[in-house]
């Protein structure tokens, strides 16, 4: 008889096949679920099963998170570890599973509006992986990657309808003042589109809403803003992470690797080239806020 996959093994099974997270999801995910195991065979002298996972209280993870505090984990890693574990916990325990509630350490805040790479994607696991079902944490992560990957704003993609099937290298947007223009998609995104698509309870017709709500019907912006308020307090992040936040950062981020204002423009609808010019001063401000920090004489 074959003996039962490991419960890292289940956990990496479950994010590859079911959940259908990228590789470097899953291998962060699952390194940080076998670093708890590890961490609790010693903590508590025995071996780990799901009834010890489901008898977890604070105290254990307190003292998890010290142990990677530890190994020199800054804020914002040990806020994507604590999310990382809480999505384990969540599967381990099944339908039934109890979480203990522990406050993420905080995150130092940046720049009054963008956020980094690294938080854009933390904020957009830790929503995908809290969702209360698999085809809306797909969903969620979609959305999300929409705002940051192709700089949307979430009105529009909420605008986004079921006549963008089957995704191509490029869709049409429907932006202020029912102007429409071209965005690319990356890879990622449209790899997060596609398996929301495939994971929908419901169908997903020409003219129809493409991202729906748990009842069928269009998704409201709301939710999206609630998922990613309740987010950013596990994660520790500024109050100003918002989705529209995401946006900024898409459009500041580009700015940072050259892209230069006409272009940004155009991926961005904005009417007029003055609209794109305050994310010169965003990133001059990151400049200036480097120098501050960097400059011996500053």
């Amino acid at each position: 008889m074959t003996p039962e996959p490991s419960l890292s093994e289940q956990w990496r099974r479950h994010l590859a096949l079911d959940r259908r997270r990228s590789m470097h999801t899953v291998r962060a995910y699952v390194a940080t679920a076998e670093r708890l195991i590890d961490f609790l065979g010693q903590h508590r002298g025995a071996g780990v099963t799901r009834a010890m996972l489901a008898d977890l209280g604070q105290a254990d993870l307190r003292a998890f998170l010290t142990d990677r505090r530890m190994d020199g984990i800054g804020n914002l890693s040990a806020a994507r570890e604590l999310s990382a574990v809480r999505g384990f916990l969540r599967f381990a325990g099944g339908e039934n599973a109890h979480v203990p509630v522990l406050k993420g350490p905080r995150v130092k805040r940046g720049l009054p509006r963008p956020i980094s790479p690294d938080e854009a994607v933390a904020l957009a696991q830790d929503i995908a992986e809290t969702a209360r079902e698999d085809w809306i944490g797909a969903r969620d992560w979609a959305v999300l990657l929409l705002l940051y990957g192709a700089g949307l704003r979430i009105g529009e993609a909420m605008g986004l309808t079921g006549d963008i099937l089957p995704l191509c290298e490029t869709i049409r947007v429907t932006g202020k003042r029912n102007k429409t223009r071209i965005v690319p998609l990356l890879p990622q995104v449209r790899t997060a589109i596609e398996a929301y698509v495939e994971a929908s309870p419901w169908p997903l017709e020409k003219g129809e809403a493409l991202f729906r709500g748990a009842r069928g019907g269009p998704l409201s912006p709301a939710l999206i803003r609630r998922a990613v308020q309740g987010a950013r307090g596990r994660l520790g992040l500024s109050d100003r992470t918002t989705p529209h936040a995401l946006r900024h950062s898409f459009a500041t981020h580009l700015l940072g690797r050259g892209a230069d204002l006409r272009s940004l423009q155009e991926l961005l609808g904005h009417a007029s080239l003055s609209s794109t010019q305050v994310y010169t001063q965003v990133d001059a401000a990151h400049l200036l806020d480097v120098y501050r920090n960097a400059h011996p004489r500053a």
